[in-house]
């Protein structure tokens, strides 16, 4: 216990330490909302990889799809890699870095309204961003009270508590920076944490073939009559477990939270280096998760789901581990939610102030008002964070728990669309962005209430999300096509920023000279 404790304590100075040192780099809005556009790609990588991988994905996502779809469940943490890091830097990355700062927008809601002229777009962007975003910050201390029952039997509120206190005082104190050199310790953590837990639990088992092999002994009549399903290429399920790789992959793509790491970005070196150190991180961090749940029916006999839900297979799994390996999972779990946290809660506060309040209903708000405002709503979301998950923990209250799952989808469903073909197609309209904006949150806010009407296929949040965002695509450019073209200054203006010309050196870029 005294050894769990030390390690707690030298995690939590360490962030504190990070936040005040990073204070000189939050002296106005521009270094305290993106770091002054000058962030590297170590820190802007690792910053993009731990706000997309929190406790959700691992006690949550990886025992629940480790369950149903066994060792098949790695398929993703692949997608995540590849379409969620790899293809989303590739695409996004560098055209979202130069057109933002053309634009001087400092967030999606910001964009969106000055690519489009429309401040009524950045209003409902805002709305929609301001609504999901809550709760999905609630999400993220789940898992937390089995992790620390198990290790510390401390209370979960306790736990939920300090865990938002701290996190509150180093994005406050630094800003963006803060968060981005304290995503570097906690990715760090996060690499060999999941290396060393997937080692001892297969450990446990003896080695990875005997785990291997022992899973191909699993049946559940209830899922599928074949033969080791649960150690198959694809599983029980392939259909559903496509909509998990399209969800959490092709989401981080609409996600404010995640694309607004492109715009602190430093340079078109620091895009390229920073997408593979990326992809690598994703690899080895949602690969790994995913992995290791796939291998969670091997612990059946411990395991209540109808009592106790997936959130108990992780958990139970390393509950056998030795003292030390528990402290580096709660470390871990923590270290995940906590960047997670910080990120959305420093979105959250940005657009709250930047796009909703300035200019709006504070009329006048120069930068030392900004930055005051944004570090008291920092306050107030940490705040209706902890107060919604500890009810939802102490009342067991569902709804809350049914909004977490639907406000991923929602927001990558609305704005993955409108966002991509707005960097790159100058004949996307304003009403083709509204038409997307409406249509995924109505489904998604319906698949809430009536999810019984839907196709049986959309009837889980999960493919329900898949479908906002592929539809999308489709919504854009067809609604873009047959609505009036937009204004033709406008759009020039908005993508003249890609006709600049730089000078670069011959070993970046070929001459045209033979």
């Amino acid at each position: 216990m005294l050894l769990k404790i030390l390690l707690l304590l030298v995690f939590f100075g360490t962030m504190i330490a990070i936040g005040l040192y990073c204070r000189k780099n939050a002296t106005d809005v521009n270094g305290f909302v993106l770091g002054g556009r000058a962030v590297g790609p170590w820190l802007t990588a690792f910053a993009y990889g731990t706000s997309y991988f929190s406790a959700v994905v691992f006690v949550g996502y990886a025992g629940q799809f480790g369950w149903k779809y066994g060792i098949a469940a790695t398929w993703a943490g692949i997608g995540n890699a590849f379409l969620g890091s790899l293809l989303a830097w590739a695409v996004l990355g560098r055209r979202t870095r130069i057109m933002t700062q053309h634009l001087s927008s400092a967030t999606m809601p910001e964009f969106f309204g000055r690519r489009f002229g429309s401040e009524k777009l950045k209003i409902a962007a805002s709305a929609i961003i301001f609504i999901f975003l809550i709760p999905y910050t609630a999400s993220l201390y789940n898992g937390l009270s089995r992790l620390f029952g198990m290790a510390f039997n401390i209370d979960y509120s306790v736990c939920v508590i300090v865990m938002a206190v701290l996190t509150g005082i180093y994005v406050i104190a630094g800003g963006y920076m803060a968060t981005a050199i304290n995503d570097f310790v906690q990715g760090i953590i996060m690499i060999f944490g999941i290396c060393a837990v997937i080692v001892a639990v297969l450990k446990s088992q003896g080695g990875f073939m005997a785990a291997l092999n022992g899973l191909s002994q699993v049946s559940d009549p209830a899922v599928s009559d074949a033969p080791g399903v649960f150690n198959s290429f694809f599983g029980p399920d392939p259909l559903n477990l496509l909509g998990v790789v399209i969800l959490t992959s092709l989401g981080t793509w609409g996600l404010p939270q995640m694309v607004q790491k492109f715009y602190a970005i430093k340079s078109e070196g620091a895009i390229t280096k920073g997408m593979i150190i990326s992809t690598i991180f994703a690899t080895i961090v949602a690969g790994g998760c995913y992995f290791l749940g796939g291998f969670g029916r091997l612990f059946a006999d411990k395991i209540d789901i109808a009592a106790n839900g997936y959130d108990s297979v992780v958990p139970t799994m390393l509950a056998g581990l030795p003292d030390i390996l528990i402290a580096v999972v709660v470390i871990l779990v923590l270290s995940a939610s906590m960047s997670t946290l910080s990120s959305l809660v420093l979105t959250s506060s940005s657009t709250l102030t930047l796009d909703l309040l300035k200019g709006h209903l504070v009329k006048k708000m120069d930068e030392k008002k900004q930055l005051t405002i944004m570090r008291s709503l920092i306050v107030v979301f940490i705040a209706i964070s902890v107060v919604l998950a500890i009810v939802q923990y102490q009342q067991n209250v569902t709804f809350i728990a049914q909004l977490m799952g639907v406000s991923w989808g929602a927001l990558a469903g609305a704005f993955l669309a409108p966002f991509l073909y707005g960097l790159y197609w100058k004949r996307t309209t304003p009403i083709a962005c509204w038409v997307s904006f409406i249509f995924s949150t109505v489904v998604m806010v319906a698949n809430i209430f009536v999810r019984g009407s839907f196709p049986v296929l959309l009837q889980s949040p999960i493919n329900a999300g898949a479908f906002c965002m592929l539809a999308g695509l489709v919504i854009v450019p067809l609604v873009s096509l047959v609505t009036r073209a937009p204004d033709k200054e406008l759009v020039e203006n908005a993508f003249s920023c890609y006709n600049l010309k730089v000078t670069v050196r011959q070993s970046e870029a070929l001459g045209d000279e033979t």
